[in-house]
């Protein structure tokens, strides 16, 4: 008879209450504790690996309240809210997503162009308001033929621009370092991409740098029949100046599923015309969240198993030049 004991399952926190449901999904594999409970917070010092959002920042008082930790796993494609100098500088490894909803995302920004240019969402409240008559016509503008810029070709950027291009757009892009292999022209700055679009559509990795880089200026250059497209990180945009330009008329329009801070508050936006809002939805549908819980379970397998990492974040850089994918 052996007098081995059982390994001790790892101690593993989630961070933020809306991933709840990994409790579950985790609990077979790990001593898994929600870190907004007492009862979690309790195991800081146990804790080997933090599941989190990525978008919500970690606070360094928290990472340094965990010294065992060797793992964030960011449950999400993005990892904005992770300080990877530190985790560098800590040992810890970081691991994402990878590219588990670039194909809904960017079906997404396809749906928010439909529904601003084409005036869906405004013909249903037109409709529900009994405004269509006889006489009232709504005439809406074509995609085939509409000028798309694309902020950042990563996987969602690279996925918008095949589904736009099959839709008979024209498509440039703009990003810091040159695709070759690319087939679509890269514009020589922001600036002159968006002023070369009718549509901006931002598609851009966050980081410290690139914060409100979608300025008043780039605003004004897409100009009065320009709409701006977010699906993305609201911190790109400088969402006061964006008010400000849909209110005076000096923006056509805007589509956005990202806030700065989120949720947004809905009295910001209550008296803003041209706008279409969705709650930060663009990668959450029931398949890209299945890759996304498949994603997570083989960052930490691979992890504790010591063996090499599905999806590791590399940190492209802090400097300007680095910033975008």
């Amino acid at each position: 008879m052996s007098d081995a004991h059982p390994a001790v399952p790892p101690v593993v926190l989630i961070a933020q209450p809306h991933l709840a449901p990994l409790l579950g999904v985790l609990a077979a594999d790990y001593d898994v504790m929600p870190l907004w409970e007492q009862g979690g917070r309790a195991r800081l010092g146990d804790a080997a690996a933090l599941v989190t959002a990525g978008e919500f920042p970690l606070d360094p008082a928290l990472i340094a309240a965990m010294p065992r930790l060797g793992l964030i796993a960011c449950f999400t494609v993005g990892y904005d809210g992770v300080d990877l100098d530190l985790a560098r500088s800590r040992g810890i490894a970081v691991t994402h997503a990878g590219n588990a909803n670039a194909e809904d995302v960017a079906d997404h920004a396809i749906g928010l162009m439909l529904a601003h240019r084409r005036w869906i969402v405004e013909g249903d409240r037109q409709l529900r308001a009994g405004l269509w008559t006889a006489q009232a016509k709504t005439i809406t503008r074509s995609m085939g033929g509409a000028r798309l810029g694309i902020v950042g070709m990563g996987a969602i950027g690279v996925a918008t621009a095949e589904r736009a291009q099959a839709m008979k757009m024209r498509v440039g892009w703009w990003g810091p370092r040159d695709k070759p292999a690319l087939p679509w022209p890269r514009a020589t700055s922001l600036m002159a991409l968006a002023q070369d679009s009718d549509i901006l559509v931002i598609a851009a990795r966050a980081a410290d740098d690139n914060r409100g880089m979608i300025a008043a200026a780039i605003l004004d250059a897409l100009g009065p029949s320009g709409l701006l497209v977010n699906v993305a990180r609201g911190q790109l945009v400088d969402e006061a100046a964006l008010i400000d330009a849909l209110r005076d008329g000096r923006l056509g329009g805007a589509a956005l599923d990202v806030f700065d801070p989120e949720p947004t508050d809905p009295a910001r936006w209550a008296d803003v015309p041209n706008v279409v809002l969705t709650p930060h939805t663009g990668g959450a549908t029931q398949e890209a969240v299945g890759r996304m819980v498949q994603m997570l379970q083989a960052n930490l397998a691979a992890h504790f198993a010591g063996e090499p990492l599905p999806a590791p974040v590399r940190d492209p850089g802090r400097s300007a030049g680095h910033s975008l994918p």
